[in-house]
């Protein structure tokens, strides 16, 4: 896995986890939401990435 795609996805979830708990800890179900919806998209992005180190080895 490319080491900047690797990161941006690593980071995509983290800010969404952040999201997330964030919008728990004030009761805020949109950001709740937006938290959840980009740590699918981080782990899409990882789980792409993989896909392709496999098909490259």
């Amino acid at each position: 896995m490319a080491a900047d795609e690797k990161t941006q996805a690593k980071t995509e979830q983290a800010k969404g986890k952040i999201k997330e708990v964030a919008g728990r800890a004030v009761g805020n179900e949109r950001l709740t939401a937006e938290g959840r919806a980009e740590q699918t998209k981080g782990d899409a992005c990882q789980a792409k990435e993989k896909v392709k180190d496999a098909l490259n080895d």
